[in-house]
Formats: structure tokens, C-alpha cells, sequence
């Protein structure tokens, strides 16, 4: 008692003189009410074909929502587009001669990336407004290559309307709920390849190529919502889990001459995956198949007239292969391919039968965003972690030499979006501690236009609250991997005292939680926790990316195995510092993380103190085939895989503080999973916490949700902690 108060005597003289300054304190309402930590963001670039302008939505006239022109290099207005009273649009997008605008009003949300709204097309010329379909909200509107058609998928099948007679062609008639897609994907291609739409127009705007789902042997899941009406509300749809039936996927062309449709013949009878299709400028189609390990891919060129087909490239791989989209057709009929054939993610030049041309990119480094390539020049522009796997690079390549040129490589995290053109691009960085900034440069010489948006009100606003020490470190496990880490240790750390540990992990394949880069509200979250006396840490075992092949791909056939034995050696390295609270280590995901927390309580029992899980997987029998299988194959060919790895098969061990947390609508993890291990528990009355949360899918956010949640897991970490 006497040392508390000699310290409140000895600081009140600095702040009455000056020397200090009161600090304020960071709170759960700052952090998801008030969103006070939120920096300034700007808009992707909807950069012009001439390569000078770029447009962004915005208010154009008093009551009147439009498109506004910028000039790149001095950021003044250049006059508006569009502009309209009749409907509030919330997304758009050029044809290809920006003649007409593709406009999206009364948008919903399907799952994670899928939408139905009703689109409108302006015409430029004739400035009218036209609806796209006056029959339901559709899908993936889309123009033709010259804008004379729009094709959209409605009720699970294809349409298009022919905007010169307003003529509305349907192109399937079999789309049914639940049976069968034509023209968009099933929930689990959605989720694990990126791909929602699923047609695309051949380059002369004859043909229309697509896909189509047969899920009639895809067995259903349901979930509740619950409304306030009497009953609740079901929604069931196909969810194919690890071991089980896939949808049957075809692939055809319709011709809009002829108003028939040619199936593509592509001879396998194993199961496969169709990711992508892709049209080649000379009108033919590239089709990408995959077979269900997804460690075989073949490129096959089909035949639009007849459907034939042939293999032009095929990738093997021991363990998996990546599915991406930096396939790019060139003029003199070669193509860019991405692969990590050599034991990084690096940029290949392939010609048109498949054969390869050069490798345009080389070195101990995995390239992790291709951005495109200025044909005029030659020059291929990538993101790359050249400065190691906690930073990220913009660089250039050109078509004839592997030679590498730095546009960016400021300490931290770039990325950039080029101008149709490659003349310009916007630079955006941001590092641990700094939010990020927004930088026009001129890509020849790589000279600096001007600053759109540096965050200095954030940067200010951040002074006045208490902001302990963020630190990187490097350990190595026992394997003698050395693994990547930060810790955020309090404003007022004092190297003689012991702290305890709450440690954040994602932890999953191919991602990362320790980046030099700004990591928004969890950063400021993690920042009130060390105020309140915790060190706070990460660590990224390995799986993780950008680290080549052989560390993103060590988990196969055991994910989780090395991932949870990783974590657990963190806390005990950390543990073994001398001003760490050995007896006091916690730890905390979301989604992979929460699956990992939720093992490490278990199978470092003696290791945590306590763990939230937040959405976690409990048994990866219950997870999707295509993200399940990609890393541990099916249940009947790796049983012991899944057996050895999956939490609910060691709840038995659990001796620690457990939160467990859901939403009860989630898509994705299902709410299933919780349901399993709360019943675990409860067999072997282990006690733990749980927050379940209504309606609310994988994301759990919503209205005051995130503040309910942090408050929730907040107030468990000071209990428990």
C-alpha cells in the first residue's frame, strides 16, 4: 500500500508541470461503437481506358447519387459520368468501350462473395435507363464484349437480354433449388476457390461459356434463424462435408446463333473440380480441372464448334496445387502462369501448347499478388516477400530477363493498383504501428505524383491513448525451425516483473498473423489488453505462407499436428523469459485460430491457462471437401489424420479456462461443430464458458454484436487471465 501511494506522489509533480501527460484509455465502444481506431481507407481504383482518369461513386447534385471522373496525377474532378434521382445504386461497372454502365440496386447477400440484385444499364450516348430483367433480381449481370447483350443468372439458370430489342433469352430451363446451377457455383466452390460466377462471354460475343452444378446427390445441411415469429425460419442447402458426394460439375457453350449448347468432352471418370474457366482471344476456351486431391491440374483447350477438347498444360505436386487468377493471355499467343514448381510461387511464361517458354521470376521468395503486364514495355508488375515473410514488396520483371526492380520496398507492407495503362499506380503501406497511406507514382522512374491520403488524424488521435511497445522476435522449435513473432508489451513494462501471456493465433495454410503491417481494431484490442497488465503475442508456426513450399505444405495429411506442437513450444519459449508469468499463458483464435486454441488447451493442458475459440472446427470430418481434402485428403484414406487432430477427441484433456464462442447461423463452421464439443464437455463434466450468437454467420458482427462479443472475451481474459 505505502509503494502505491509514493508512486501517485512521485508522478503527480510531471503531470502538473507538464512533463507527463495523462493518457487516455482505450475501450471496447471506442474499438467497435465509435470505430475511433478506424483509419481512412480509400476506394479501389476504377482507373479509365485512357489511363488518365479514374471514377468513384458519390454524390454528384443535392439528392442526387452518380459516377464523378478524377483526373490521376492532380486529383481534380473531370465532370461527372452519371448522375440520377430513380435509384440508389450501390456498386457499377463499364463496358468495355465505357459506352454503357452496369448499375446494381438492392444488392443482397447469398453467402460470402454471392449477391442477387436488380441492375440497370445506362447508355451513355442515348442516356437512358434501362432494367437489366423486369422478372427477379438476377445475378452476375454482364455485358458482351460490345455491350450490344447483358447476361445474368436468375432462379438458377441462365438469361440474357438483348438491350436493342430489350428481348430476354432464357439459355437453361433445368435450374432448380438445391438439384441443379447453371451459371453460378455451389456453396463450397463459392467459399474455397473464389468463384461465384460461373459464365463467362467468348471475345467476339457469340458464345456464352458455363458451368453447371449437379448437387442432387450433395447432402443437405439446415440452419435456424430465429425471427420472432412463431416458427422459426430453415434454411437448408448443399453442404458437402470432407469424405462425401461432390456436386457433378460439366462444363458448355452455347452458341447464340445456332440457340444450342455443345457439352465440353473432357474424357476423366474420377471425381474433379472445374475452378476456372477462361476464354483465349481467339475464341477458345481454357478450361482449368482439377482432380479431387488437387494435386493434379490440367489446362485443356476446347473447341467452342464441337466441344473437343485437348490437354495443353499439367502441373503435379506431391502435396497440393493453389488455385489463382494470374492466368494472362499475351498478343503473340503466349500466356503467364503462376506455380510453386520450383519451391516458390514464382511467374512462368508458357507458350500456347503448353510448353515452357522461361521462368520469370526466381529466388528463395514466394510471389504473392501478380498485378498484370504492360505488353508495351514488357514489364510484368507482383507483389513479392523479397524482404522476408513479414513484409511485402512491389516489384517488375520483363518478359526477357529475371532481373528484379523495386518499385516499393519500404519496410512493412506494400501493395499497389496500376492504371489501365501501367502510367500510374497507387502505392498503399502501412507498418505495425503506422495505419496505412495512400501515394499516386508515376510508374517510369517510379517518381511520386502526389499523397492521397496519409491518415495523419488517426496517427494524432493515437498519441493520446496508452500505446505499449510492439516488438518482432524470432525462436526456434525443436525441429530447429526458427518461427516468426510480435509481442505487445505494456506502455509501463518493467523487465522485473512477470506478466502474463495472451497469445492471438490464426495459424492456418497459407496465412499469416505476423506481418509488419497495420493490424486495425484486434491491434488496438491487443493494445487495451497490454494497458491492463498482459503481454500480448503471435507466432506464426509453420503452414503459414510466404515462407516457399516446403514450410506452407509441412502440415499435409497432419493439419494441426505441427501447427498446435508449434504453439505450445511458443508458450513454453515465452515462459521461459524472466518476465513472464509461466503459470499465466492464454491463448485466442477466430476460424483456424479458434480450432488451434481450442487443441492447444487440450494438448498443452499443462501449457494454457485458459483459451477462447471463436468459430473453431472441432472435427474436420464436419468441415468441406474442398478445403479439407486440399490438406488432409478424404476420412477413409487418412483417418488417423483426422482422428489425431480434431479437439473433440481430446476435450478429455482440457483442465484450463475454456470460452466457447458461435454463431448460430454460420455457413461456413458450422454452429454444429460448438454444439459437438459443448456436449463433450458436458459428458465428462469439464467445465467452460460459451457465447452463442443468433443469426449471425462466421463473421459474428452486426448492430452492437462485435461490442457484445469483445466485452464477452474481454471480461474472460481478466477473469481467467
Amino acid at each position: 500500500m505505502k509503494k502505491i501511494i509514493l508512486l501517485a506522489l512521485f508522478i503527480l509533480p510531471f503531470a502538473m508541470n507538464g512533463w507527463a501527460q495523462e493518457k487516455e484509455s482505450i475501450t471496447i465502444k471506442h474499438l467497435w461503437e465509435d470505430w475511433s481506431f478506424y483509419p481512412s481507407y480509400v476506394p479501389g481504383f476504377n482507373f479509365m481506358k485512357d489511363g488518365k482518369h479514374y471514377s468513384v461513386m458519390g454524390k454528384v447534385e443535392e439528392n442526387k447519387r452518380g459516377i464523378v471522373q478524377f483526373d490521376i496525377v492532380s486529383g481534380k474532378e473531370a465532370g461527372a459520368i452519371f448522375s440520377t434521382d430513380e435509384i440508389a445504386f450501390s456498386s457499377y461497372s463499364f463496358s468495355d468501350d465505357e459506352q454503357k454502365i452496369m448499375l446494381e440496386t438492392a444488392s443482397e447477400k447469398i453467402y460470402r462473395y454471392s449477391t442477387r440484385a436488380n441492375y440497370y444499364v445506362w447508355d451513355r450516348k442515348g442516356e437512358k435507363l434501362s432494367p437489366v430483367s423486369e422478372g427477379g433480381k438476377q445475378r452476375y449481370a454482364s455485358f458482351d464484349s460490345k455491350a450490344t447483350k447483358v447476361a445474368f443468372v436468375r432462379g438458377n439458370n441462365l438469361y440474357y437480354t438483348d438491350l436493342a430489342t430489350n428481348k430476354e433469352v432464357q439459355v437453361t430451363k433445368d435450374g432448380e433449388v438445391n438439384k441443379i446451377i447453371n451459371g453460378a457455383t455451389d456453396w463450397v466452390y463459392e467459399e474455397e476457390f473464389a468463384i461465384d460466377k460461373a459464365f463467362e462471354w467468348s471475345p467476339d460475343g457469340k458464345k456464352i461459356a458455363f458451368l453447371r452444378f449437379d448437387e442432387s446427390e450433395v447432402k443437405e445441411f439446415t440452419m435456424t434463424y430465429y425471427t420472432g415469429e412463431l416458427y422459426p425460419k430453415l434454411s437448408t442447402f448443399k453442404y458437402p462435408k470432407a469424405g462425401e458426394k461432390n456436386s457433378i460439375v460439366t462444363v458448355h457453350i452455347y452458341d447464340l446463333e445456332k440457340k444450342e449448347i455443345k457439352k465440353v468432352n473432357i474424357k476423366d471418370k474420377e471425381e474433379h473440380y472445374i475452378p476456372r474457366i477462361n476464354w483465349t482471344p481467339d475464341n477458345q476456351l481454357l478450361v482449368t480441372h482439377l482432380n479431387r486431391h488437387q494435386n493434379h491440374l490440367t489446362l485443356y483447350l476446347a473447341n467452342p464448334k464441337n466441344g473437343k477438347a485437348k490437354s495443353m498444360l499439367t502441373e503435379k505436386n506431391e502435396y497440393f496445387i493453389d488455385i489463382t487468377n494470374n492466368l494472362r493471355f499475351l498478343k503473340n499467343k503466349q500466356f503467364i502462369w503462376t506455380s510453386d514448381q520450383d519451391g516458390y510461387s514464382h511467374i512462368y511464361l508458357y507458350n500456347m501448347k503448353g510448353k515452357k517458354v522461361r521462368q520469370l521470376t526466381k529466388g528463395e521468395f514466394d510471389v504473392i499478388e501478380f498485378y498484370g503486364i504492360d505488353e508495351e514495355s514488357g514489364r510484368l508488375y507482383f507483389q513479392a516477400a523479397v524482404e522476408g515473410a513479414m513484409n511485402r514488396g512491389v516489384y517488375w520483371v520483363t518478359l526477357e530477363s529475371d532481373e528484379l526492380h523495386a518499385l516499393h520496398t519500404e519496410k512493412g507492407v506494400n501493395s499497389a493498383q496500376f492504371s489501365s495503362t501501367f502510367q500510374y499506380y497507387v502505392n498503399t503501406h502501412s507498418h505495425a504501428t503506422s495505419p496505412p497511406h495512400f501515394k499516386v507514382y508515376e510508374t517510369e522512374g517510379n517518381k511520386l505524383v502526389r499523397t492521397i491520403e496519409e491518415n495523419n488524424s488517426l496517427k494524432e488521435r493515437l498519441t493520446k491513448y496508452n500505446m505499449g511497445t510492439m516488438e518482432f522476435f524470432k525462436f526456434k522449435n525443436t525441429d530447429d525451425v526458427e518461427l516468426n513473432g510480435w509481442m505487445i508489451k505494456p506502455s509501463n513494462f518493467d523487465p522485473s516483473k512477470k506478466y502474463p501471456v495472451f497469445m492471438y493465433v490464426y495459424g492456418g495454410p497459407g496465412r499469416q498473423t505476423v506481418m509488419n503491417e497495420w493490424g486495425g481494431s484486434n491491434y488496438m484490442w491487443f493494445q487495451m489488453l497490454a494497458e491492463k497488465g498482459y503481454i500480448v503475442v503471435s507466432v506464426d508456426n509453420r503452414g503459414t505462407d510466404a515462407r516457399g513450399q516446403a514450410f506452407r505444405k509441412s502440415t499435409y495429411m497432419q493439419l494441426g499436428k505441427y501447427e498446435t506442437i508449434d504453439q505450445i513450444e511458443a508458450a513454453k519459449y515465452l515462459g521461459k523469459q524472466a518476465y513472464v508469468d509461466s503459470t499465466r499463458i492464454g491463448i485466442f483464435g477466430w476460424s483456424f485460430g479458434g480450432y488451434l486454441s481450442s487443441l492447444c488447451l487440450a494438448k498443452g493442458a499443462d501449457v494454457f491457462k485458459m483459451a477462447i475459440a471463436v468459430a473453431p472446427v472441432i472435427n474436420w470430418k464436419w468441415y468441406d471437401t474442398i478445403y479439407t481434402e486440399r490438406f488432409m485428403r478424404t476420412p477413409k484414406e487418412n483417418n488417423d489424420g483426422y482422428e489425431q487432430n480434431s479437439p473433440i477427441n481430446f476435450a478429455h484433456l482440457i483442465k484450463g479456462k475454456y470460452l466457447l464462442v458461435h454463431g448460430m447461423a454460420d455457413d461456413n463452421v458450422h454452429f454444429q461443430n460448438a454444439a459437438e464439443m459443448a456436449k463433450a464437455l458436458i459428458e465428462r463434466n469439464i467445465p467452460f464458458d460459451e457465447a452463442y450468437y443468433p443469426n449471425k454467420n462466421h463473421g459474428i458482427y452486426g448492430g452492437y454484436t462485435r461490442s457484445h462479443l469483445y466485452n464477452r472475451m474481454t471480461n474472460f481474459v481478466l477473469e481467467n487471465l
